[in-house]
């Protein structure tokens, strides 16, 4: 017998000179891509080609010889391939589902590859038809979800979930995009993050190469958009608890419940799309171009008066998508009197808000997460470059804490600076307003990771940022002399000296490579004066680290490290105050005043003997396996479990595809 060869759906014989035969398949496929039902002179038309195995390559090339006007004519039967695909799903013949799957991802790559801006059609139409995408995404989400759940083979849900993968990829089509930006980003973040410690997640994968640059944008405005609702939503509810009768007495009474107005306002926060944009950080160095594209500020944008989506009083703020008003303004007006914004700016406007309160576990994971983002970007070389560029200023307000010992800044006299300084002043603002009973240890040690991580480029690099450090370094030390008074509290919680240690390291950079990253000398001159008037907290430090150090106790190794790291700071301390005395008493001055004490800095720099120490400009890199693998899984049980509890206000088919995430968390 002849040898069979099969290229491209085609059989033919070795060694024949006949004209080659073509698979059935093949036949049945070319027979949906005429204009008459395939099924008219075959009624058992689909359930025949299920049978068959599917033939990709054919499939696939057909679509793309077909131009988009011809395809627009093929409309009912390429509805009608996709419905029977949805109803092969269901079938107890197993070859039939693999190939409806198989099928179902074939059309849909297809039919998005004809989609171009001149095609005149679009994907839901073509693969659904509007009046029935509804049913038809209820029905195949509801088989995709069955088969996910049930006892077939790996390989069969893995292709579920490929199918899934192929459905979510299209957000880089604008129109897509709106009806289904959000949903698809979600279910995204949850794919990859489905069994990722237990084998090989192809979804990771696939995220940390994907280079289009469409698709990337897609995701981010997706993103982006769901933050800027979040942070709208909130400002608006922080101005109507400062208006009327409520806000007249609080300012009466010393603002006494500023506390509790604080707490109303602190409503449920989005983890969805913070997981889903901490996977995009953290995996594709791609998507790190995005948080710097810059567009008109999305909040002061005049948002086109379409009809609003219904939703339920009570659904806490941030669980649901943005309304499809604001799902398409992604094409807005470029006013040269509006401030410019981007992803990046958004995100830390997020980060001030739910930041502040910090109380429950809830918003104490949500708080870690935005750090945690925060942290992959300090590392970032090309996001320190944009955070860093001077021809790259930003005016950013962030939300910051009511406390009775400071005012409300007034947003118009918040200067125009390099991004890197609303970052710094994020962390700062976190220092300032959470030395509380219940201290956010881990927080803390995140916030000055990233202090660090940020002042180490700048060594590198040499950037002179025009900051005020100062206020980073009051901060800093107000930190330690909290930690410090309350010593026996922390120390039966946390290990203290870890946090002591990074702060102190932290001033030994700055005293070791200060001179070449300071904006200016006196910026220089100034970190000492704050050292030598703070050198009260520096000597109880040095005494609490000595005195724990020399017993044999569980902290005597985490002291020592400490109580070497000081020694730069007492030697300026021991070096400049009875310099400081001697010049107090010959020109008979009781206190000296800030200026006298620089002139006593600048003129005894020449005698002061430092030690040089090492690796004060090095640190790990963050890994998320193994140290962080177990707060992601609960992270995921979470976001699971919270979209559940708020499908009501969502729409049949959401509840449909929101019902498969807690099989997979």
């Amino acid at each position: 017998m002849a040898q069979v060869e099969k290229k491209g759906g085609l059989l033919r014989k070795a060694s024949s000179t006949k004209k080659p035969l073509k698979e059935k398949v093949v036949l049945m496929y070319d027979e949906i891509f005429k204009h008459e039902d395939p099924a008219k002179n075959c009624p058992r038309f689909w359930e025949e080609l299920f049978l068959m195995k599917v033939n990709l390559e054919y499939l696939e090339a057909k679509l793309e010889s077909v131009d988009g006007e011809e395809l627009m004519k093929l409309k009912d039967n390429i509805n009608s391939l996709f419905q029977h695909c949805i109803v092969s799903l269901n079938e107890e013949h197993q070859i039939k589902v693999v190939n409806a799957l198989q099928t179902l991802c074939a059309l849909i790559r297809g039919v998005h590859q004809k989609n171009k801006p001149t095609s005149g059609f679009d994907i839901i139409n073509m693969l659904m038809g509007f009046d029935k995408a509804e049913l038809r995404m209820k029905n195949l989400v509801e088989s995709l979800d069955s088969l996910l759940c049930g006892d077939g083979s790996e390989s069969l849900k893995s292709l579920c979930l490929k199918l899934l993968l192929c459905l979510v990829t299209v957000l880089s089509v604008a129109s897509s995009r709106v009806q289904h930006g959000y949903d698809g980003v979600v279910l995204l973040a949850l794919l990859v993050n489905y069994r990722k410690y237990e084998s090989v997640n192809p979804y990771i994968v696939k995220l940390s190469i994907v280079d289009d640059e469409a698709t990337l944008n897609g995701m981010g405005l997706v993103i982006s958009q769901a933050l800027t609702e979040y942070n709208r939503q909130y400002k608006d509810k922080e101005e109507e608890s400062q208006g009327g009768f409520f806000s007249a007495l609080t300012n009466m009474v010393g603002n006494m419940f500023i506390a509790e107005v604080e707490e109303k306002i602190s409503v449920q926060t989005n983890e969805a799309i913070l997981l889903a944009l901490y996977e995009a950080v953290h995996l594709n160095r791609n998507f790190i171009t995005v948080l710097a594209q810059s567009h008109p500020e999305m909040g002061l944008v005049s948002i086109p008066t379409t009809p609003v989506l219904p939703t339920t009083p009570t659904t806490p703020l941030g669980t649901t998508p943005p309304s499809s008003d604001v799902m398409n303004s992604s094409e807005l007006p470029l006013d040269p009197n509006l401030h410019t914004s981007n992803l990046l700016i958004t995100f830390l406007k997020y980060c001030s808000i739910v930041m502040q309160d910090t109380k429950d576990e809830h918003r104490l994971n949500s708080a870690k997460l935005c750090l945690i983002i925060l942290t992959c970007i300090a590392e970032d070389q090309y996001a320190n470059a944009f955070l860093h560029d001077d021809n790259m200023n930003f005016r950013v307000n962030l939300h910051r804490m009511p406390m009775r010992h400071r005012k409300k800044a007034a947003d118009k006299n918040i200067p125009s600076r390099p991004l890197v300084c609303a970052v710094l002043d994020l962390m700062v603002e976190f220092m300032v307003t959470h030395m509380m009973k219940e201290f956010p240890m881990d927080l803390y040690m995140r916030c000055v990771q990233i202090v660090h991580k940020l002042i180490c480029y700048q060594k590198k690099c040499r950037v002179r940022l025009h900051y005020t450090w100062r206020e980073l370094w009051s901060a800093l030390i107000n930190l330690l002399k909290f930690v410090m008074s309350n010593e026996t509290v922390l120390l039966g919680k946390h290990n203290i000296f870890a946090l002591a240690l990074m702060v102190v390291n932290l001033f030994n950079v700055f005293i070791t490579y200060g001179d070449t990253f300071l904006p200016t000398p006196s910026s220089y001159d100034e970190l000492y004066y704050e050292i030598i008037r703070m050198h009260q907290v520096f000597d109880n430090l040095y005494s609490m680290v000595l005195r724990l150090s020399t017993n044999s106790g569980q902290w005597k190794e985490p002291a020592s490290k400490v109580t070497h790291a000081l020694i730069n700071v007492r030697a300026i301390i021991n070096h400049f105050n009875p310099k400081i005395e001697s010049y107090a008493a010959v020109n008979h001055i009781s206190q000296l005043s800030e200026d006298q004490v620089l002139e006593v800095v600048r003129s005894n720099y020449d005698t002061l003997t430092l030690k040089l120490q090492d690796g004060l400009d090095q640190y790990e890199r963050y890994s998320e396996q193994p140290k962080e693998a177990a707060f992601f899984k609960e992270l995921v049980r979470s976001i699971s479990l919270n979209v559940r509890k708020n499908l009501a206000v969502n729409t049949l088919s959401q509840e449909i595809l929101l019902k498969e995430f807690s099989s997979i968390s």
